[in-house]
């Protein structure tokens, strides 16, 4: 529907409009605001994540269950609470470099985790092996254990940016713009179809490209093995010398990522001029907030479960065609989506109008992808071979999923549905556009006080929404242990 919603509107103001709308300056300034962040962010997050694994998992550092937990904590910080944050106590961190590093501060958690849990699975022997012919420790790593993390970390880096191209929030508030926010200032102030939906499909084009680049990348490889392999962890690195750097650099990640938000929150709490605390709209934009998200983590997840069945089990160019057509209104702003589904909704069932379950099936639509590269990980890792066996053993198809492959999967299917869940509790437009009327989460609720420049009054809401991310969190944190 997103992608017919603006395919429409492109056939109808015809090829010479469309044309004189997509060539404009202004859309090549835009492309490229999005195209260098969009790789900026990527990489940063790439390096970030793989090197944060590689320090908690292979390295002796100290205290490596508290790092871990550090580590992860961003994910419970909102990318729009976060800008807030910094943007609040230095108003210079803005543009570029400041949407560089507050976005990649938010985001490097979506790499770290999958990587890290993937470390964590590996089996030793592997780089023994290759220490054993005389490749050196990193030659190991570069040649035996990256290729394996390949799954996880294409998944992770795919992920941050889809969720960079339609991240509407913090980019606002960094005063960036990009695509995705030009497209809500044509739709918020003139309500410009036309223009809106052009720049939309051009970010569509971009969606597709990044989907091919991923696709090509991770080629056609399985990684999947019988047994958990030799049951003890790797040698690690010795730090020496290098411990105090590594502590040092941990520490000022945590803090900028994490420290920077609370302290933020406590100050505007404490001094702000507009702080207030009104009790019966918190406890119901927190109910609100906990309901959607729960319901929409439930059903989203269960959407995700046989398109990556399908992706990894039955692989072919149509089933290819199925994966990566989830991806594309993935990177349309939510504010895209949610016309679609105001529009479809108004003229074929106008009785899911203004409901609970239009705004959910958006919710589906936008975090899919979240769901969707959990439980593709988890089924690239589960072999196909206990399948055949439970089948040759009398067993039929459902059963064979319901005592077989659901339970080894299961942590990847919690880690899905927990992503999904922090996302649509954060979720900011699309809530705005669809949810019934009288309905107030959290985001919405913190955004009409942080748009309007009162810090005080948008604080509380800002920390429910960190307290109420928490347990996601904590279950993301606990998916390597799930796995074991």
């Amino acid at each position: 529907m997103p992608l017919g919603f603006v395919a429409t509107y492109t056939v109808a103001i015809g090829p010479a409009e469309a044309w004189e709308l997509v060539v404009r300056p202004r859309v090549g300034e835009l492309l490229w605001n999005t195209v260098r962040l969009t790789v900026g962010v990527m990489t940063l997050t790439t390096l970030l994540g793989v090197g944060l694994a590689f320090v908690v998992e292979r390295t002796d550092v100290p205290f490596k269950p508290l790092w871990h937990g550090l580590l992860v904590a961003p994910l419970a910080v909102p990318a729009f609470v976060n800008s807030y944050a910094w943007v609040s106590l230095d108003r210079s961190v803005t543009g570029y470099a400041g949407a560089l590093l507050v976005v990649s501060l938010s985001y490097y958690p979506l790499v770290y985790l999958p990587v890290v849990a993937s470390l964590r699975g590996l089996d030793p022997a592997l780089e023994e092996s290759a220490w054993s012919l005389g490749h050196s420790r990193w030659r190991s790593f570069g040649s035996v254990v990256l290729p394996q993390l390949r799954p996880a970390l294409l998944g992770g880096v795919l992920l941050v940016g889809l969720h960079l191209l339609a991240e509407f929030g913090a980019l606002q508030l960094l005063r960036f713009p990009t695509f995705t926010t030009a497209i809500y200032d044509l739709y918020g102030s003139t309500f410009n179809g036309a223009a809106a939906n052009m720049i939309a499909g051009v970010l569509v084009l971009l969606c597709l490209l990044l989907l091919l680049a991923e696709l090509r990348l991770r080629g056609h490889r399985r990684f999947a093995r019988v047994g958990q392999g030799a049951a003890r962890q790797a040698v690690p690195v010795h730090l020496a010398r290098s411990r105090t750097p590594v502590l040092l650099g941990l520490a000022l990640l945590v803090g900028a990522g994490v420290g920077v938000p609370i302290y933020a929150l406590v100050h505007w709490l404490w001094v702000g001029s507009s702080t207030e605390f009104p009790v019966g709209e918190l406890l119901a934009a927190t109910g609100s907030t906990v309901g959607l998200a729960a319901f929409g983590a439930v059903v989203t997840t269960l959407c995700a479960l046989p398109v990556a069945w399908l992706a990894v089990r039955h692989r072919g160019r149509l089933t290819t065609l199925i994966e990566r057509s989830t991806y594309l209104a993935t990177a349309l702003p939510g504010i895209v989506v949610a016309l679609a589904f105001v529009t479809v909704s108004l003229r074929v069932v106008p009785a899911v109008y203004q409901t609970s379950l239009l705004l959910v099936a958006a919710y589906a639509v936008l975090f899919l992808p979240r769901a969707l590269v959990s439980v593709r990980a988890g089924l690239e890792q589960a072999p196909v071979v206990l399948d055949d066996v439970a089948r040759s053993l009398g067993s039929g198809p459902l059963e064979v999923a319901r005592r077989v492959t659901l339970p080894v999967i299961a942590p990847s299917i919690g880690a899905g549905a927990a992503l999904v869940f922090l996302a649509i509790a954060t979720e900011l437009t699309a809530t705005l556009m669809l949810s019934p009327i009288g309905t107030d989460t959290l985001a919405t609720s913190f955004w009409s006080a942080s748009s309007d420049l009162r810090y005080g009054a948008a604080a509380p809401y800002a920390l429910l929404l960190v307290l109420i991310s928490v347990p996601a969190t904590v279950l993301l944190m606990r998916q390597e242990t799930l796995e074991r």
